[in-house]
């Protein structure tokens, strides 16, 4: 039964290949093709999603060995990693949770989407978050893991940007991945860390050598991954990227960050449980952030207008709960924690249109609200309420502390080494003016026949500037006297129509040699005689 695991990722990868070469060649596309998009999508995704239940009863009747291996991916030096799969335990349950959390989505969507004009694409990206999700959910190891991760990263940066004619949509889209690029930065400097002190990369070993590691091992592991768990699932500092989220489609933030992508963090923790059992400072560390993060979502998500809106700072807020309780050892309630909350939250995210349908027109009488019983303990305080409420409903600001502390002084440091190169290193260094201000030599001689004036009066044909650029200068100089005086003058019209020709052939020789795969093809010849 372990070799069923091998299909339930790949079913909804080949469906998501055969959705983009179909829509890529122009056999599915626009309305009269959705059918068919949504039986590939329909179809697999059921498939996949039966496929991990029947691994998930097998698993209970303990018919499975724990892990599957495929074979070698890749092998160098010590390091081996292998194309291997977790059949037992928190992995297949959850595995087949998210199987039919998607089914559900997919089913969703066929019909909320219908006749949009990015119908085949959308299926395209769910179906293939569908196969990162699952595969970083069952892979064996970290390389496999984050493989899973990183598309599903990807998944997500396209389908905010789904209605990428829209800046804000774009401009989202960009922020969320640039965002999640620093916990990506996180995973790989764990997955480091790990093979330099367990050498490997797998994951139960490396939980089985968590007792072998110092606490100072163990804890610079477990903090890179949990870095990277607070980026994925929108812990503080990271948090307001799952508001910028909310530009995609409704089925897709319901899938992606209410149901299953934004619950990747606390996987990821909840997997390496013996690293952060032998890191106290790395679970006081995910505690105190877990607290801060509930306390920030649920302030903040009380003022909000909106529902999807109110819904995503719940979602921080709740994730910020299983991160507390990771941090202070109650693993089993986390695990519980992440399964109904991807159930709750992925239905109140699918109802959401709904709910904006059968409150509209709907009117609130104030005129006869009383005031709250503990009103009088406001007066107590001052303004301190109203502060509260101004920094809940600006979000305290945290887009702009971000903008203070890290945009602005990227941007001035890239306008800085901008300055630097154009008006220090071109100047040290030096270029020919472009070859478009040049004249062939072959074409004053050409013009000369033909009874035309030109200014030969400095001979000059190419200008530069800098140190480079004046040797360029001095050095086509010469070489233009020494063909003007010795080579041209003597030359016949039959050598200057053979010296065209021969330039057209050089020309499309250029021309070929400077397309980009033949570039590339040159790198790869460089690099390859350099090593």
């Amino acid at each position: 039964m372990d070799a069923l695991i091998v299909l339930i990722p790949l079913m909804p990868l080949v469906a998501a290949v055969a959705i983009g070469i179909g829509h890529l060649f122009g056999a599915i596309s626009g309305e009269a093709d959705e059918s068919i998009t949504a039986d590939i999508a329909g179809w697999t995704i059921t498939m996949s999603c039966l496929l991990a239940l029947t691994l998930l009863g097998a698993d209970l009747l303990g018919k499975n060995t724990g892990s599957y291996t495929i074979g070698h991916w890749l092998n160098s030096g010590t390091m081996d990693i292998q194309l291997s799969f977790i059949t037992s335990g928190f992995n297949v349950r959850l595995a087949a949770l998210i199987s039919i959390l998607l089914a559900i989505v997919m089913r969703f969507s066929i019909d909320y989407l219908h006749r949009e004009s990015g119908y085949h694409r959308f299926f395209f990206m769910l179906n293939l978050f569908a196969f990162a999700m699952l595969m970083l959910v069952l892979s064996g190891n970290a390389v496999g893991t984050f493989i899973g991760w990183e598309v599903a990263g990807l998944c997500s940066y396209f389908l905010i940007a789904y209605a990428y004619d829209r800046p804000v949509a774009a401009a989202n889209a960009t922020r969320v991945f640039v965002t999640n690029r620093i916990g990506d930065a996180g995973f790989i400097l764990g997955v480091g860390l790990s093979y330099a002190w367990v050498d490997s990369v797998n994951w139960t070993v490396i939980n089985a050598a968590s007792a072998q590691l110092t606490p100072g091992e163990a804890t610079a592991i477990a903090l890179c991954f949990a870095v990277a768990a607070f980026a994925k699932s929108a812990q503080l500092p990271f948090t307001p990227w799952l508001a910028r989220a909310m530009e995609g489609p409704t089925p897709s933030s319901a899938i992606f960050y209410g149901a299953v992508m934004v619950h990747a963090g606390v996987y990821l923790v909840i997997l390496l449980r013996p690293i952060f059992e032998h890191a106290p400072l790395a679970m006081a560390v995910i505690a105190l952030v877990g607290l801060i993060t509930a306390i920030y979502g649920f302030v903040v998500g009380l003022t909000q207008t909106d529902v999807k809106s109110s819904l995503v700072f719940a979602t921080s807020g709740q994730l910020g709960l299983m991160f507390l309780e990771c941090g202070l050892g109650f693993w089993r309630l986390a695990a519980w924690h992440l399964c109904a909350h991807a159930v709750v939250r992925g239905y109140q995210f699918l109802t959401a249109p709904s709910l904006m349908h059968n409150v509209q027109g709907n009117t609130i009488d104030t005129s006869r609200r009383k005031a709250p019983a503990h009103s009088h303990r406001l007066r107590r305080v001052g303004d301190v309420p109203a502060w509260v409420y101004v920094a809940s409903l600006q979000r305290f600001w945290l887009d702009q502390i971000t903008d203070w502390a890290l945009v602005k002084p990227v941007r001035g440091l890239a306008h800085d080494l901008s300055y630097f190169d154009d008006h220090v290193v071109d100047r040290v260094m030096g270029a020919p003016d472009p070859a478009i201000r040049a004249i062939s030599t072959l074409a004053q001689l050409e013009e000369q026949m033909i009874g035309a004036h030109l200014d030969n009066q400095s001979d000059d044909f190419a200008q530069g500037s800098g140190l480079a650029g004046k040797l360029t200068e001095w050095t086509a100089a010469i070489l233009h006297w020494f063909e003007d005086r010795f080579v041209l003058r003597g030359v016949g019209k039959g050598a200057i129509d053979y010296g065209r020709r021969l330039g057209r052939i050089a020309n499309r020789f250029e021309q070929s040699v400077l397309r980009p795969r033949y570039l590339v093809l040159f790198v790869c010849i460089t690099l390859l005689v350099a090593f």
